[in-house]
């Protein structure tokens, strides 16, 4: 009897030495995201969007999970500190100009920066898009200003208190002119705003630039040099591939779960891209589509390799390539501690430069009579991608399949089956439809799912067009 108490007291003092790992090493992790979003978020929100500190931890960083993550704000070295557990787990947030805000970095990284081009003089006198001078007393004599009104007051209104809307912009484009523009209080025209999986789209538009210029090929296996060994199947993966989510990569991008590969690639590990790069595959390339952040964040380490090493002209290159060409001065892509731009979720930019960005698209590409984007690629762009159920995705833009799930909402059967459209997570939107020549920017902090209704947004947008 005492032999088999002593086993049982042994066995259970290794139950609950195991327990307490498992549960130690649960709370760390859970520690070290919520520091990491915290610090990263403020940081950003501080130094890019100039918000008040206060607003964005009672807003943006409301979830009871982040008490007990305490941040301290240091204005000279331009960080955010984030600690839990008395200091055990620490993460920084560092603001560098022209990057904005990165995990992590080490001293030397924390010194690089690259210069923002400023507007022309011309910028604050100038019609909008050329400038900034926008006139929303004369519309269109087909605009009814009653309907649009109304559409604009939908955005706003909050009818469910339980369930906040909490839009924050909307700017909508027709015919190359804003006829609607509001904020929200404590956001204005010049509020920098971050856009999530919009920046799946832009990365969209860079490797369109580069496609165009012949530094990278659409049909090539991809230069992922962890990829190269004769026997690994994934030395196969296209551009084509990652750009319409079909490589066939292994990747769970469920925000919901603090475990899942989007959380731990962004908030996690120094290196988004290494991280992807390294997911096994599940199905062969080009026959399986999978929506993932890590695809994208691939396609960011493939647009770095074409510097052969030249770091500065990497960073600059969103900016000199498509940002100042189209008037986006605001416009911040931020890269991970590695120095690869987070291209699956990390930009910032204004309500007014995310409405320039859609009508690039609107307008084919073309901005002032000059092509940014090959010719061609819109058109490439927005081929439904044959893998994607129901062709509701082309390439790293979302289509209108008419009356299909897009995430948790039915974009409604009568919406224009040409209408394509960025989005973000908490419901950030850039929707265009080109048989309208509309563009229309959301941007908001929804947090429950099926709070923003896009399609009833849209339809009311529509109404307003006579």
């Amino acid at each position: 009897m005492k032999k088999f108490l002593k086993i049982f007291v042994l066995i259970l003092a290794v139950i609950i030495i195991l327990a307490g790992i498992y549960f130690g090493n649960h709370a760390w992790h859970i520690a070290n995201i919520g520091a990491a979003y915290k610090a990263k978020i403020l940081c950003s929100s501080v130094f890019i969007s100039n918000r008040n500190p206060e607003d964005v931890l009672s807003e943006d960083l409301s979830d009871p999970r982040l008490n007990i993550i305490k941040v301290k704000i240091d204005y000279e070295r331009k960080q955010v500190i984030a600690t839990a557990f008395l200091g055990i787990v620490k993460r920084v947030g560092a603001f560098r100009q022209g990057l904005g805000g990165t995990l992590d970095l080490g001293e030397a990284d924390q010194k690089i920066a690259i210069e923002k081009k400023a507007p022309p003089e011309t910028y604050s006198l100038n019609p909008w898009p050329e400038g900034n001078v926008v006139d929303l007393n004369n519309l269109p004599s087909e605009i009814d200003r009653d309907n649009l009104n109304a559409a604009v007051d939908y955005a706003f209104a909050e009818p469910d208190p339980a369930h906040l809307r909490r839009t924050r912009a909307v700017v909508v484009v027709y015919q190359g002119r804003i006829i609607a523009e509001r904020y929200a209080d404590g956001f204005t025209k010049d509020t920098p705003l971050l856009g999530w999986s919009m920046t799946k789209s832009v990365i969209n538009a860079l490797a369109g630039i580069l496609v165009g210029q012949g530094k990278l090929s659409l049909d090539a296996p991809t230069p992922i040099s962890e990829w190269q060994h004769p026997d690994d199947p994934r030395r196969a993966i296209t551009l084509d591939d990652l750009l319409r989510m079909s490589s066939g990569l292994e990747f769970s991008d469920r925000y919901s779960d603090l475990f899942s590969d989007a959380i731990v690639m962004l908030f996690r590990e120094k290196d988004c891209a290494g991280f992807a790069i390294d997911k096994p595959l599940i199905a062969d390339p080009g026959t399986k589509w999978t929506y993932s952040s890590g695809t994208t964040n691939i396609i960011s380490k493939i647009m770095r390799q074409t510097y052969a090493g030249n770091e500065r002209q990497y960073l600059e290159f969103p900016q000199h390539a498509l940002f100042h060409r189209i008037g986006m001065y605001s416009a911040v892509m931020e890269p991970d501690a590695a120095g690869t731009f987070v291209g699956s979720s990390h930009m910032y930019a204004t309500a007014r430069d995310w409405a320039r960005f859609g009508l690039l698209y609107l307008q084919d590409g073309i901005w002032d009579g000059e092509r940014i984007l090959p010719e061609g690629w819109v058109q490439y762009t927005t081929t439904p991608t044959e893998t994607a159920p129901h062709g509701k995705f082309g390439a790293h833009w979302w289509l209108n399949p008419r009356s299909v799930p897009i995430y948790n909402e039915k974009l409604a059967a009568d919406l224009p089956s040409d209408l394509f459209t960025a989005r973000g997570h908490h419901d950030q939107f850039v929707t265009i439809i080109p048989s309208k020549n509309l563009v229309v920017v959301r941007l908001g902090l929804t947090l429950t799912n099926n709070t923003w209704n896009q399609a009833e947004f849209l339809t009311k947008i529509l109404a307003a067009i006579l």
